[in-house]
């Protein structure tokens, strides 16, 4: 049996995991199994001949760890580390005769060690785990949406940018490789910037979330927070086409006749896209009017282009767009960029005439 001393530090130890389990959410019960475990996993290491005789109870309701070899009781000892004689027995269970087995407990002194050890080592690695995991659950709900995060490194060979990121009451790094920032973009420490989040994953050292400046997505999520017609579902945005830091194209659709797209997207003397325009630095948006007739979509996915005609070719995909001829290069716009984008806009493979190609 174990002391007084030893009960009153196995007790206030008990305590202290009830106040970890309200203060990190760590249940007790799950500390206690990880202790008991490395208890085991210590005492076999020590004890590598009674390995399989090693027995750690735990009684949480008398606040009490115990740790016993379970030895046979036998008239002639040949292996002390699991046998021992009738009178040795006697001192832990009175009637003990050979061919018995009794508890016999580890050593008080050597116990209190592998103890402390064991378990402070369990509640460290817990609340670790406990905290990553808060984090974790918190940024797993905010996988494709926006968050603001405050530029704390930039890696000048790579250019990958890593941020402090905050969501709700917990934090975390980002790192936002190269590939995922905005061509031409300047960034320094402690710039605060919106940021995508293309998805979150958990790791061993926590969560890895994943961030973009240069996802479509993040267009979209600024055209909400700006656009009131958009988080309300009475305005939707069918499609968006990018090249980061250049130019976008966004289609957007109206469920209500009442209310016009493109307009509320603008905004009020422009005030909603600008906005966006300016988080985005200047980056060029136009915004035009999504229709289920492909000719009429193709059309206005070419602004700022004139469009005299569009016609599909035998593949439904495939059309020919006649413009004229003072429009051509408006619409096929700089390095083709206008009618790149209007294709992937659409989804259609555009194919660009001038008016007087047909004459």
């Amino acid at each position: 049996m174990m002391n007084n001393n030893t009960n009153a530090i196995n007790a206030d130890f008990f305590d202290a995991l009830a106040d970890i389990e309200k203060e990190k959410g760590i249940p007790k019960e799950d500390m206690l199994e990880k202790i008991r475990q490395a208890l085991l996993a210590a005492l076999r290491k020590d004890n590598p001949d009674a390995e399989e005789r090693m027995v750690v109870d735990v009684d949480e309701e008398k606040k009490r760890i115990a740790m016993y070899i379970r030895k046979d009781v036998v008239e002639e000892v040949e292996n002390p580390a699991i046998q021992l004689l009738p009178e040795e027995a006697r001192r832990w269970s009175k009637h003990a005769e050979a061919g018995d087995t009794v508890n016999v407990p580890v050593d008080t002194k050597k116990f209190g060690r592998i103890a402390a050890q064991a378990a402070k080592q369990v509640i460290i690695q817990g609340i670790r785990e406990a905290e990553r995991n808060q984090v974790y659950q918190e940024f797993s709900t905010k996988g494709h949406e926006i968050l603001t995060g405050t530029v704390s490194r930039i890696d000048p060979v790579r250019g990958s940018v890593t941020l402090h990121l905050a969501a709700g009451s917990e934090y975390t790094e980002a790192v936002m490789p190269a590939d995922e920032r905005v061509p031409g973009e300047t960034l320094s420490e402690g710039d605060m910037i919106k940021v995508y989040v293309i998805d979150v994953r958990k790791i061993g050292v926590g969560p890895q979330v994943r961030v973009s400046r240069t996802h479509p997505g993040l267009v979209k999520r600024l055209f909400e927070l700006e656009v009131p017609e958009i988080m309300d579902g009475t305005v939707e945005i069918k499609s968006i086409a990018r090249e980061p830091g250049s130019r976008t194209k966004i289609a957007v659709w109206s469920s209500d006749p009442e209310v016009e797209p493109i307009g509320s997207c603008v905004g009020p003397r422009g005030g909603r896209v600008g906005a966006v325009v300016k988080e985005l630095h200047d980056e060029k948006i136009d915004i035009v009017k999504y229709s289920e007739d492909p000719r009429e979509y193709v059309a206005a996915a070419l602004s700022p282009s004139e469009v005299i005609r569009v016609d599909f070719l035998d593949d439904s995909k495939v059309c020919r767009v006649i413009v004229p001829d003072s429009q051509l290069s408006l619409a096929i716009g700089k390095e083709g960029q206008n009618v790149r984008l209007a294709a992937r806009l659409t989804g259609f493979k555009i194919d660009i005439k001038p008016e007087s190609f047909e004459g």
